[in-house]
């Protein structure tokens, strides 16, 4: 088989997915349609309807666009048929029936964020990050029944540096992804549309902890001071910058307000109290449950992100406010 020969479908969103569409582009793969989701509506009125970044380049590159409401949807279904398409690639996208990842000859393969079995789910790269992972990566692997489950293709690792946050590991995985899918391509290609694949089952070591990777809510990012430092550190770093780790800040007459928390740092205080807030060479603080934590970049409900100096030069007599 030849480059040639294949007839791809790209599925994606978001900015992650880009980077994988502009290889197969930029490497002349042969791109018969893009499948994303639909425009979401956005603007204080929800009037303005905002495209995925996927869609934007895909119709800077003149590449046809499906955007199914219902993956089901039988119009949708004889319509991506129509492009006879006999591979499928998968990135940053939602769950597929098997009317559609079944379709393709060669059937259909995901690029995830995360050395799979480990992290199967929608939020992989938060996860990661948020339990202290000094290693994750990326792989390929066919999609099945089941979501994340499939027979995987390749994988490569990334590390995590210790201070790392998820823009930073995001940024690493989405170039990783790109490579990784321009290899599994190659695979494919070599072996005819057949490549060689294991089943997860055979990645995992005997008692091995698997690690899920779920859809993060607002909820899921509230900050609990009473956890060590070393989670604490690790939880805010592994929503940063987006969506987001949060708390509340108590002002002296009661009022609360949220307050987001993107950046914070250990120190050598050690305290056996919890959630009591403090100011330490002129930077707000908190107690966790064993050791101390500067708060180094933080954004107060309604203003702009800053760093902790400059947002206690805006409040006066911190000492009497409390972040709990």
């Amino acid at each position: 088989m030849e480059k040639k020969d294949l007839r791809i479908v790209f599925m994606g969103t978001p900015e992650f997915a880009v980077e994988t569409l502009k290889a197969l582009v930029e490497n002349d793969y042969n791109v018969v349609a893009v499948v994303t989701q639909p425009d979401k509506p956005v603007g204080r009125h929800q009037t303005e309807m905002q495209p995925s970044e996927v869609k934007k380049y895909a119709l800077e590159h003149h590449l046809p666009v499906l955007q199914p409401v219902k993956m089901k949807d039988p119009e949708f279904v004889e319509q991506l048929r129509s492009y006879d398409a006999n591979l499928q690639v998968v990135v940053a996208f939602r769950m597929l029936p098997e009317v559609v990842w079944d379709m393709p000859e060669y059937g259909t393969f995901n690029v995830h964020a995360a050395l799979l079995p480990q992290y199967r789910g929608a939020a992989p790269i938060n996860w990661a990050v948020i339990n202290g992972e000094t290693q994750t990566g990326v792989t390929t692997f066919f999609l099945d029944h089941d979501i994340d489950t499939g027979r995987v293709i390749m994988q490569k690792p990334f590390d995590i540096p210790e201070e790392a946050d998820v823009e930073y590991v995001y940024d690493g995985l989405m170039h990783l992804g790109a490579e990784i899918c321009m290899e599994t391509l190659k695979r494919i290609i070599a072996a005819d549309g057949h490549p060689e694949s294991i089943p997860q089952e055979k990645l995992m070591t005997a008692g091995q902890e698997l690690h899920a990777a779920p859809k993060i809510f607002k909820e899921t990012c509230q900050i609990n001071w009473n956890q060590p430092a070393k989670k604490v550190y690790d939880f805010v770093r592994g929503l940063s910058p987006y969506p987001g780790a949060w708390t509340t800040l108590v002002s002296p007459d009661g009022k609360e307000t949220v307050l987001k928390v993107f950046k914070t740092k250990r120190t050598d205080f050690r305290h056996g109290i919890v959630a009591s807030t403090g100011i330490l060479d002129r930077e707000p603080c908190v107690w966790a449950a064993d050791e101390l934590l500067v708060i180094e970049e933080l954004q107060l409900a309604g203003k702009k992100r800053m760093n902790g100096r400059d947002f206690l030069n805006g409040i006066k007599n911190f000492e009497n406010y409390i972040i709990k």
